[in-house]
């Protein structure tokens, strides 16, 4: 809504709700909007009732004006911090300060337009924000070329978001191939926090996105601010001290030399930056960006389905495909409860190892004389959905391909053509490549009962210049985007999972065209505790690929007991990614029991809040229900070896103080005893009676669930019901 300033105040106010956040921008004609407040809800119609500049007298050896931090901060004119955007025209117009501001209400209280004008520069820039009732704030930033010559943009901000000053800390994301979702904490103060990807896509080492803390915020309580570039490419956010003790943060697409070169009357779109707050804590938080990606998902219909007990052939076979071998899998799988079954990377011609046949997108006859039809239609003949591994954006040097069309792969004149997993990144901006890529892939959509793709992208871009020598970067991403788009237009009831070498290809933007990533390559349990844990503050366990591996892990060589493995992978979407054939009859009968446990929780954790704590000596957990609800499940796991005698209760605020509970324990048939913990005490035997035990919630929130002393690497798990 619009609220006036106080009499003879050439300002007004406007104020966006959420249920529990709202914001405040003040208006003024003459400049660009500026920022007034982003923090928990305020009441209908409240507002700072006077101008900004009214209420802070001028500190010494200042300019004569002053400048406070806008929606889209200026350069060259007064504004000293970050600006929104950095171009210019041959060396001019290289300023930046918008001297008019219209505004277009979307929907009251909750949308708008700002249209901001720059006469001198002759730019145009259009902000789009929504607040929605989940206080979910979505920035995009639109800038026009209003001048009569190109106009080279090195740096265009997609949000400007102001942060109080009594932030303190920011955490974010680090890690590599095999160990993605590292947790780096830092402090703010006044030297500029900052992260860069410069990879080509989302990047297993710099995540786009980040959480900002205030003190005394923890995963249940506490005021923290998060925002996510909802990009898959190159990227780039900072946050910065500004003189007021608050602080600015931008994020935006990181753009190479040369790469924007924005015509006359031409316009630019940033990616969308998703944003939210909360005072409940991370846990708060967390829910606020599980519901806006739930809403965004491309399910068909608009509603997801059960997400299917998945197998992946990679780790049990890797490149040696044998039609007898891979039958046999299929019957072991089905023969489990597996219900969908994903031919990974080894089908294709001359793919006998990963040197060659990345293009060639056919079967290779000397694995499959007849095609794939032998292999789809017996497992669907099992009732398993049929799936299949690319990577179309890739291309192998000894590929036919290659050989056809060697200027095709994304080269720089002069400079060598840099390979990574022996392969070359296909320039799909070119309409005949993005044709042939499509082509071969629909050809296998239409004539097998294929349902579901995984789509991998397993290395960074490098010497990526396209034909005319200009930087591929931002134009791959979206070429990426639209081959995804129209291979599910085509085929609407298709599924596509998002693989990077794992973890390198996760954010809300190819979740648009997806419909679940691949959190890591590593199946280690042990490792994917903490990566699935951090990515769980973003995104929702359904979309997290979550599979029961092999032991010992092909990434880490540590061993952890089918039990554990279970527990770790139960809370995301559950995958096998081992040879099924092999196992012996006890740890075929826990992996049996582990998907028939996932089977009858599923639709309950994909469809519920995430809640994460901690217990202290290596015990962390989580508990997957709605607030409200009747019914919670609770996943506790050790992680490592106890160092306490007693092990301390987990408190679970998120259930009713007047409430009574009945807990029981569960447990996977065919789980050997003592698989979940040793030792004993009344209260863990009683949990395991039908019966069970029946205690207080506001006993449940204050004092604690009892946890069992239990050996390292042991989950233990718990079904609350309200009664």
């Amino acid at each position: 809504m619009t609220y006036t300033a106080l009499p003879n105040s050439p300002a007004e106010f406007l104020v966006l709700h959420g249920r529990d956040s709202s914001l405040v921008i003040e208006h003024h004609t003459d400049e660009g909007p500026l920022w007034r407040y982003w923090g928990p809800r305020l009441a209908d119609g409240s507002t700072p009732g006077l101008p900004l500049r009214e209420s802070r007298p001028l500190p010494s050896f200042m300019l004569d004006h002053d400048q406070p931090l806008t929606v889209m901060p200026g350069f060259g004119v007064g504004w000293f911090g970050q600006s929104a955007l950095l171009a210019h025209r041959d060396g001019r117009d290289f300023s930046l300060a918008f001297q008019r501001a219209e505004v277009h209400w979307r929907e009251p209280s909750r949308a708008l337009e700002l249209l901001l004008h720059d006469d001198t520069a002759r730019l145009q820039a259009r902000l789009t924000l929504s607040l929605d009732a989940h206080d979910v704030l979505r920035v995009q930033t639109t800038l026009s070329n209003l001048g009569d010559a190109p106009l080279e943009i090195q740096w265009l901000a997609a949000a400007t978001l102001p942060l109080p000053a009594e932030a303190n800390a920011v955490r974010s994301f680090a890690g590599q191939h095999n160990h993605e979702f590292l947790l780096q904490a830092d402090a703010l103060s006044r030297s500029t926090w900052r992260r860069e990807s410069r990879r080509g896509r989302t990047s297993h080492d710099n995540w786009p996105g980040a959480v900002v803390t205030t003190p005394g915020a923890t995963e249940h309580q506490g005021l923290v601010f998060g925002a996510h570039l909802a990009w898959s490419g190159n990227h780039q956010q900072s946050i910065e001290w500004l003189h007021d003790g608050s602080y600015q943060w931008q994020l935006g697409e990181w753009l190479a030399p040369g790469e924007v070169l924005l015509a006359p009357g031409a316009s630019l779109s940033t990616p969308e930056v998703v944003a939210s707050l909360s005072t409940a804590g991370l846990n708060g938080l967390a829910a606020n960006f599980h519901a806006e990606l739930r809403r965004r998902l491309p399910w068909k219909g608009g509603r997801m389905k059960p997400r299917p007990v998945h197998l992946n052939t990679w780790e049990g076979l890797y490149f040696n495909h044998q039609l007898p071998d891979l039958m046999a899998l299929a019957d072991a799988a089905a023969e489990v409860g597996v219900e969908r079954f994903v031919l990974d990377d080894g089908w294709f011609l001359g793919r006998h190892h990963d040197r060659a046949g990345l293009g060639d997108w056919w079967a290779d006859p000397s694995k499959y004389p007849d095609g794939l039809a032998p292999l789809a239609h017996h497992v669907v003949a099992r009732g398993m959905a049929f799936g299949l591994w690319f990577e179309p954006e890739m291309v192998n040097p000894d590929s036919e391909l290659h050989r056809a069309h060697p200027d095709w792969a994304l080269q720089l004149h002069g400079r060598p053509m840099l390979t990574a997993r022996h392969q070359l990144v296909l320039d799909i901006s070119r309409p005949e490549v993005s044709q042939y890529l499509f082509e071969k892939i629909d050809a296998l959509l239409s004539t097998l009962p294929i349902s579901y793709i995984k789509w991998d992208h397993n290395r960074d871009l490098a010497a990526a210049g396209l034909a005319d020598g200009r930087p591929g970067w931002h134009v791959q991403v979206d070429a990426a985007y639209a081959l995804m788009q129209r291979l599910l237009d085509q085929h609407p009831a298709l599924e596509i999972e998002s693989c990077s070498g794992g973890g390198g290809r996760i954010d809300f933007g190819v979740l648009r065209h997806t419909h679940r990533v691949w959190t890591s390559d590593c199946i280690d349990a042990g490792s994917r505790v903490s990566i699935q844990r951090h990515f769980l503050q973003f995104f929702p366990p359904e979309v997290m690929g979550a599979h029961i591996g092999t032991a010992p892990a092909h990434s880490t060589g540590r061993s952890q007991a089918m039990a554990y493995r279970g527990a770790v992978a139960l809370s995301g979407h559950l995958g096998v990614e081992l040879d099924v054939r092999h196992l012996d009859a006890d740890t075929r009968q826990q992996l049996c029991g582990w998907i028939a446990l996932y089977k009858q929780w599923r639709d309950h954790i994909h469809a519920s809040r995430t809640w994460l704590g901690e217990a202290g000596d290596h015990v962390v957990w989580q508990v997957h229900g709605q607030p409200g609800g009747d019914d919670f499940l609770f996943i506790s796991l050790r992680t490592a070896p106890s160092g306490h005698r007693y092990q301390r209760t987990a408190k679970l605020s998120m259930l009713e103080a007047g409430a009574r509970y009945r807990l029981r324990v569960v447990t996977p048939d065919g789980l050997p005893e003592g698989q979940l913990y040793c030792g004993s005490a009344p209260f863990f035997d009683t949990l395991r009676t039908p019966e069970g035990v029946v205690l207080d919630g506001d006993w449940l929130r204050h004092g604690g669930l009892p946890l069992p002393r239990s050996l390292a690497e042991t989950g233990f798990i718990v079904h609350l019901h309200k009664l």
